[in-house]
């Protein structure tokens, strides 16, 4: 093992005296129908490179010696649009597609944001460099997410994201504009129960590899965003290189990562991606890194093909599917259990598979259509048996639990331009969903059409002033609910450099399958017939621009929550505190919810070798069931904090030193007191329902750290690197429970300073 890291010291310090080059190269199009603009200027901001796009909007800077760049494009008529934190490295292209809108071609300076805010409505952009170099991402977008203001992770074992208060299960994932299962390996990693959750997991089962610009959305959504309350997490694939074949590995401890792209053919423009991933996590157990005692693997594979077409517009085929595994096995000798889990052998499996065709169509100069037909599978399973303490060998009880679901999506879009201050966007969403619940002998069986059109009109009287209204309608075919929705948005630059922005949205999201089927004895009807949870948002923010690569936004916002299911027996229970929980209850939509608050955030972008970003929130997440009082929700933290940034420094030519770190201060989230007479009594975990969520965990802190080292050649690029989570090891509180081993009640800590080491190769 030292030999190996050696040679992989050595081979990453060497550097050659000539300058290394590569190419940066791409297209201009118009950002409504796709077609290209021919003449348009592209210029690399930070150097005396300019060229003019040809009669296919292409353009091409070759030997551009290797860093990091700003590039620009603008054309007569058109926004100028800049393209940061362009990284170039040996042995890689960058290819970049510039996509321009009609306005105002002054341009009196260059913003360029840390994530970019440009869409009306609050869109964050997260890019597949950003994961590659955030501290402690695992190259997962949605930990990337949690540096945002007002987003928290529900726990650091997953990726199951809080947003303004709102728990996981109100999150949506779309995948190339369609909503799809929940894409994510291990989708019980941080849950008290060790069950499957709605949304989340240990790691995204989508390799940010393949990843393009991942569009990340809190507050109103536009129109064309149905059936989420809290956040979405809209991923798109980016497209293989279509004229050199390239390759990326990477091996670390949490596992190996291949790449490959390519052109299929020297003279057309069709290309493939595509990734295999395998971990190998169980390598931290024994270096005696604690997992939470389990043995945990997962693999996937995951492609986009795409092929252009002279006359018909450009189809793409894309795929993922992954599986992933976690063993929890009883120590064979009774004397060392320590907890209540000891006892127990869980075996929890996880299988996922999405695959799909896209298709974009330039009918005009003007108006282009893009359609998405997708499919997308998931499967888990659970098995916990429980063993006598006495005698390990006699099964005590067994547990099951099984989901099986199957969506199928269809979306189109008509994308119109009717002048340079007008704008129409008109779809439809279809999809039919089936849901399988098994717990022990019980199971349940749905299946549900839905569909939801939608259209935004889009004006901008002058470069200064933008705004869009539009409507969106959400039909449930399983029991008929729907809703009539109405968004609005709008951005008024009052002064240069200062922006006040206003935005509304009405909104509607479905019940999960497990609210819906309810499996449990003391369910008296099945809830079938519950309404969508609905919520108004609203918005106000200001945001300042500085000369200098830096932004100051403050936003302030309040969303008031109605027809919420809540239980007439247990005045305490709201479905908006579920996470993984089986639903047990007869419920009825007469609960309600409120989220307020105040964020902050301060950008600095990637300039001259450094970056910050600090966000900050207070906020207060409340809700009421059939009790009449207000209380707070599980996930009410009243503060959220995250500081992230980072220093690269050049040690030698094309070598590069990168020191990233990452600080989170988060308010602790709420938990309910144990009765522990009753558990005693029980064998088993007794909450005080009626104080439901009264306690509050202590505050929740954790630093982390990513120390890179990058060396480049004209044809290969090498990065080793180390992430620290939580450098501190601060011992962050999950959850209480009492424990029948121990007898008494005590508290289960989130994870603790895990090293993860990993060296990446592409060429």
């Amino acid at each position: 093992m030292f030999r190996i890291l050696t040679f992989i010291l050595l081979s990453a310090t060497i550097a050659f005296s000539q300058k290394s080059t590569s190419t940066i190269r791409g297209l201009v199009l118009d950002g409504d129908s796709h077609s290209p603009l021919p003449g348009a200027s592209v210029t690399i901001k930070n150097s005396t490179l300019g060229t003019s796009t040809d009669e296919n909007g292409a353009f091409r800077f070759d030997q551009v010696e290797l860093g990091r760049y700003l590039v620009q494009a603008s054309f007569v008529g058109y926004k100028t649009t800049v393209q940061p934190e362009i990284l170039l490295e040996g042995g890689k292209e960058q290819v970049i597609t510039f996509y321009l809108t009609p306005g105002d071609t002054t341009l009196n300076e260059v913003v360029v944001h840390y994530m970019k805010t440009e869409n009306l409505n609050n869109t964050y952009e997260i890019t597949n460099e950003q994961t590659l170099r955030y501290a402690a991402t695992y190259l997962d977008p949605a930990r990337v997410a949690a540096s945002l203001p007002g987003v928290a992770v529900a726990d650091d074992q997953a990726n199951g994201i809080v947003v303004r208060g709102n728990g996981p299960n109100t999150t949506q994932w779309r995948l190339e504009g369609v909503e799809i299962v929940n894409p994510n390996h291990l989708s019980n990693a941080g849950t008290f129960s060790d069950r499957a959750t709605q949304s989340g997991g240990g790691v995204n089962i989508l390799s940010t590899q393949l990843l393009g610009t991942t569009n990340f959305l809190t507050g109103a959504y536009a129109a064309s965003y149905g059936n989420a309350m809290g956040g979405i997490m809209d991923m798109r694939f980016r497209k293989g290189n279509n004229e050199q074949n390239e390759f990326t590995a990477q091996a670390g401890l949490i596992g190996l990562d291949l790449a490959a792209e390519g052109p299929f053919s020297k003279n057309g423009k069709a290309s493939y991606l595509a990734n295999y991933r395998y971990s190998f996590t169980g390598i931290l157990s024994a270096m005696g890194v604690s997992l939470g005692g389990e043995k945990m693997t997962f693999q996937d594979f995951s492609f986009n093909v795409s092929l252009p077409t002279k006359k018909a517009g450009e189809f793409t085929l894309f795929g993922v599917g992954g599986t992933s595994k976690n063993v929890f096995s009883a120590d064979k000798d009774v004397a060392n259990w320590e907890v209540e889990k000891d006892a127990f052998n869980i075996t929890y499996k996880n299988r996922m598979g999405a695959a799909g065709i896209t298709h974009t169509l330039p009918l005009s100069r003007k108006t282009s259509i893009r359609s998405t037909l997708a499919a997308s599978g998931l499967s888990t399973e659970r098995e916990g048996i429980h063993l006598n303490p006495a005698d390990p060998q006699q099964v005590l009880s067994t547990d099951l639990d099984e989901i099986q679901k199957v969506k199928l999506a269809f979306t189109t879009a008509l994308n119109h331009r009717l002048n340079e201050k007008h704008r129409i966007l008109a779809g439809a969403y279809l999809y039919h969903d089936t849901d399988k619940l098994k717990v022990n002998t019980q199971s349940g069986e749905m299946e549900v059409t839905s569909f939801m059109p939608y259209a935004t009109w889009q004006w901008s009287p002058t470069s200064k002033f933008r705004t869009e209204i539009g409507v969106n309608y959400f039909y449930f075919g399983f029991n008929g609910k729907s809703s009539v929705e109405p968004r609005g948005a709008l951005k008024w630059e009052v002064a240069p450099r200062n922006t006040i922005s206003l935005s509304y949205g009405w909104h509607s999201q479905a019940q999960t399958p497990q609210t819906y089927l309810s499996l449990g004895s003391r369910v008296s009807n099945n809830n079938r017939n519950l309404g969508l949870n609905k919520a108004r948002h609203y918005g106000v923010a200001y945001e300042y621009r500085f000369l200098k690569n830096s932004s100051l936004k403050v936003e302030g916002y309040y969303q008031e929550i109605s027809n919420v299911p809540v239980s007439s027996s247990v005045p305490t229970y709201s479905v908006l505190n579920l996470v993984e929980n089986s639903v047990t209850y007869a419920l009825v939509n007469k609960g309600l919810g409120r989220n307020m608050g105040v964020e902050a955030t301060w950008n600095t972008y990637l300039a001259k070798d450094f970056y910050l970003m600090v966000s900050g929130s207070v906020y207060d997440s409340r809700y009421k069931g059939v009790s009449g009082n207000w209380r707070s929700t599980r996930f009410n933290g009243n503060h959220t904090f995250a500081a992230t940034g980072g220093k690269e420094i050049r040690t030698a030519k094309n070598n590069v030193w990168g020191i990233n770190a990452k600080i989170t201060w988060l308010g602790g989230f709420r938990d309910t007191p144990v009765d522990v007479t009753a558990s005693a009594a029980a064998g088993t975990t007794v909450y005080r329902v009626s104080q439901s969520y009264t306690l509050q965990m202590k505050d929740y802190f954790r630093p982390d750290l990513r120390v890179y080292w990058k060396t480049n050649r004209e044809k290969i690029n090498t990065t080793l690197a180390i992430d620290i989570q939580n450098v501190s090891n601060t011992k962050n509180e999950a959850f209480s429970y009492y424990d029948t081993y121990q007898k008494k009640v005590v508290v289960r800590d989130q994870l603790g300073l895990i090293p993860v080491l990993s060296y990446r190769v592409e060429f």
